[in-house]
C-alpha cells in the first residue's frame, strides 16, 4: 500500500531515511541507464562500432 494512502503512515526517521536512500540509489541507476543508452545511440550514429572480427 503506497504511504499516502494508509492513514496509519507516520513519517518518523526511520521512514525517511529508508525512503531517502532508496531514491537516492534509484536515482543514480535511473541516471547511469540513461547514460549509457544515449551513449550507445551516439556511438551508433558515429559508426563507432565494433564491426572488425
Amino acid at each position: 500500500m503506497l504511504p499516502f494512502i494508509s492513514f496509519e503512515w507516520v513519517w518518523d526517521m526511520g521512514h525517511l531515511v529508508f525512503h531517502g536512500g532508496l531514491w537516492y540509489a534509484l536515482n543514480i541507476i535511473g541516471l547511469a541507464m540513461t547514460y549509457c543508452v544515449l551513449k550507445t545511440i551516439y556511438d551508433t550514429y558515429k559508426g563507432k562500432g565494433a564491426q572488425h572480427h
